[in-house]
């Protein structure tokens, strides 16, 4: 019995798949076949959820075959983010207009990055104090004191390092080791090592044009060729996000959320509100916010389904230049130095929701201004580094408890809402890395405000 139940799980899954690739075939616009995605898995998922129940093996032995489409996904978008990364910043430097505003690039990308943390650090604080929570109310469960335990276990490594050992740790060493991905910092490593390599590039163009110009064409065919894998994997989003989100709603305990419902609630309002800041800054810039979440929607969607930045790179790329008019080199730079750097959600709401709940019990007043005041550059200072996949804000939530000795074994309280909460954490971490983006392009008079103001009807490619 148990086994013809997991064909029809199997068989529904494939049904829906096939619905899709009848609309592709049907010529459906990519947007409309995202969406319809996204509704299949919310509505198989909760059929699922009721018909099993959490616990069941039926439903447990299914997920293997659901994590096939979706996990698979993802990981083929994982596949390509370093190389992407690398050579989307290499071939940025092949653009005659990055060596003369570079500096002011930089500058800018890095500062909203960081500037927007800090700011998502006040609002994780307020939402905190507004619905006055506090961890020891929290009731410990064996799951909960497990992950408290492991995540005690990481902090012994973490605390360990001054900060200045902590930056250090940024620079690539070796970079061979993070084209690997082996370290939490290895995205921003490979970063920095394509950027050594492009300020060589433009010292060559000075000394050796005819190399120059070699070393320019090798570098847009590679550019080229990894661009064409984006466009393949691409294909398949419709399909990852009906099998993810399937899985997630099926298998999330309901219950549970319900018990953190208030934790759950003000994490939401918050990145809320943080989201309500993008568009504002969108606004400042000169810019319609509205255009920008229909354009962003899709990139944003993927990264709410997904819970992985860096899965969402490619689509985040893709958004920024094909969409919303900001050129290769800004876009290159915002989204690759937005999965280490300055995450709103991950490394700026959370650990800061985390520590104005579990300071009282240990007598620290949260409202204290001294407390505040450090909290949020302890928040700002260190959000660089935080790894775009899954475990960044845990990574963060360890550095920001860890700085202000605060126990971060009470960070294991909110395992059983995590992945709900993660989901738009997520979002508005790749939100935060676009607008930096879009932002700065605007700034520097680079936006091409006529794709960014063009319908996106006109805009949407086949894929």
């Amino acid at each position: 019995m148990d086994t013809l139940l997991l064909l029809l799980n199997i068989a529904g899954l494939l049904l829906l798949v096939g619905i899709l690739y009848g609309m592709h075939r049907k010529k459906v616009s990519f947007s409309k076949r995202v969406f319809t995605g996204l509704g299949f898995g919310i509505a198989y998922g909760l059929l699922l959820n009721v018909a099993y129940g959490t616990d069941s093996a039926v439903l447990a032995a299914s997920m293997p075959w659901f994590n096939l489409i979706g996990v698979g996904y993802v990981k083929l978008l994982q596949m390509i983010v370093m190389p992407l990364v690398f050579i989307s910043i290499l071939a940025a430097f092949t653009k005659v207009t990055i060596g003369k505003n570079f500096g002011k690039m930089a500058g800018l990308i890095l500062g909203l990055l960081v500037g927007t943390t800090a700011i998502a650090a006040v609002v994780g604080i307020s939402a905190t104090l507004l619905f006055g929570l506090d961890a020891s109310e929290i009731v410990q469960g064996e799951a909960e004191l497990a992950r408290g335990a492991s995540i005690e276990e990481r902090s012994a490594e973490v605390a360990e390092k001054a900060l200045p050992d902590q930056l250090i740790d940024l620079l690539p060493a070796n970079p061979f080791l993070d084209f690997t991905g082996a370290r939490s910092t290895s995205t921003i490593a490979v970063v920095i090592f394509a950027a050594f390599l492009g300020f060589a590039y433009l010292t060559l163009v000075r000394k050796d044009q005819e190399n120059a110009a070699a070393v320019k064409k090798g570098i847009d065919a590679i550019y080229s060729l990894i661009m064409g894998v984006v466009r393949i994997v691409l294909r398949l989003t419709p399909y990852g996000i009906l099998a993810i989100i399937a899985r997630t709603v099926a298998t999330s305990d309901f219950g549970a959320i319900y018990s953190l419902g208030k934790f759950v609630v003000a994490s939401y309002i918050a990145l809320a509100v943080m989201f309500v800041i993008h568009l504002i800054i969108i606004t400042i810039s000169g810019l319609n916010p509205v255009t920008y979440v229909k354009k962003a929607g899709e990139a944003l969607l993927f990264a709410f389904s997904s819970r992985s930045s860096a899965g969402t790179l490619p689509l985040n790329i893709d958004a920024q230049t094909n969409r919303l008019g900001v050129p290769e080199g800004i876009a290159n730079f915002a989204g690759s130095f937005g999965l280490s750097i300055g995450q709103n959600g991950c490394a700026g709401i959370y650990p800061a929701m985390l520590a104005v709940m579990i300071a009282p019990t240990v007598g620290q007043n949260p409202l204290e201004p001294t407390f505040l005041i450090t909290l949020i550059a302890i928040v700002a200072i260190s959000s660089f580094g935080v790894a775009g996949v899954g475990g960044g804000a845990t990574f963060a939530a360890i550095l920001v408890l860890s700085a202000l000795d605060l126990p971060v074994v009470l960070a294991g309280l909110l395992i059983s809402v995590e992945p709900l909460i993660d989901m738009g954490r997520t979002a508005v971490n790749v939100s935060g890395a676009m607008t930096a983006g879009v932002t700065t392009a605007r700034v520097t008079g680079e936006l091409d405000t006529e794709m960014y103001n063009e319908r996106l009807e006109k805009q949407t490619v086949e894929a």
